[in-house]
C-alpha cells in the first residue's frame, strides 16, 4: 500500500512537473505569436533557434528530395549534395515571421482575432520526454512545432514537424 502511496505521489509531481514547463512555455509560445503577428523580426528572431531549426528543416527537405524519383532515376544523392544549400535558403528565406503566419493561422490565430492567453496556449501544448515541448494542432494530435529551453531559461523555437508546404512566401 505504501509503494502504491508513494508511486502515486511520483507521478503526481512529475505530472505537474510537466504542467510548470507547459505553461512556463507557453508565455514564451505567446511572445512569439506577437512576433509574428506584429511581423517583429528582432522579437521573431530572438524566441526562434534560427541554427536549430535551419538544420531540422534542411534535414527535412534534404529527405524528401531523397524519395524523389523521375523514371527510375534516383534524385536521393541530389538531396545529400544540396543539403548545404537548402539549409541557408531555410534559414535565410523561410525562417521569418510572415512565412510562420500561415502556420499559426493553421492554428486558428489570425490578425483580426486576439491572441489566446498562455493558460489556453499550454493547453494545446505537450510535454515530450526529452524536456522540450510542442504545440499541437488538435489536443492530442501530431506535435508541429517544438520548442526548447536555452541556458537562459527562455524557450524558443527550435523544430518545426508540420507539413513543409505550408511554409510558404507571401509576396
Amino acid at each position: 500500500m505504501l509503494r502504491r502511496l508513494v508511486l502515486f505521489g511520483l507521478l503526481g509531481l512529475l505530472a505537474a512537473c510537466a504542467t510548470a514547463s507547459r505553461l512556463d512555455a507557453a508565455s514564451d509560445v505567446h511572445a512569439l505569436l506577437v512576433a509574428i503577428r506584429d511581423e517583429d523580426r528582432t522579437a521573431f528572431d530572438a524566441r526562434v533557434d534560427r541554427e536549430a531549426l535551419k538544420a531540422e528543416i534542411a534535414s527535412r527537405l534534404a529527405r524528401e528530395t531523397s524519395r524523389l524519383k523521375i523514371e527510375g532515376l534516383d534524385l536521393g544523392r541530389l538531396g545529400v549534395v544540396a543539403a548545404p544549400a537548402l539549409a541557408n535558403f531555410a534559414g535565410d528565406t523561410l525562417i521569418q515571421p510572415r512565412v510562420f503566419r500561415q502556420v499559426a493561422e493553421a492554428y486558428g490565430y489570425s490578425r483580426d482575432k486576439p491572441l489566446p492567453g498562455t493558460v489556453a496556449i499550454a493547453s494545446r501544448l505537450k510535454a515530450m520526454p526529452d524536456g522540450r515541448v510542442c504545440a499541437t494542432v488538435e489536443k492530442d494530435g501530431p506535435c508541429v512545432l517544438i520548442f526548447t529551453r536555452n541556458a537562459e531559461g527562455r524557450w524558443r523555437l527550435s523544430g518545426f514537424e508540420g507539413d513543409l508546404s505550408s511554409l510558404k512566401i507571401r509576396l
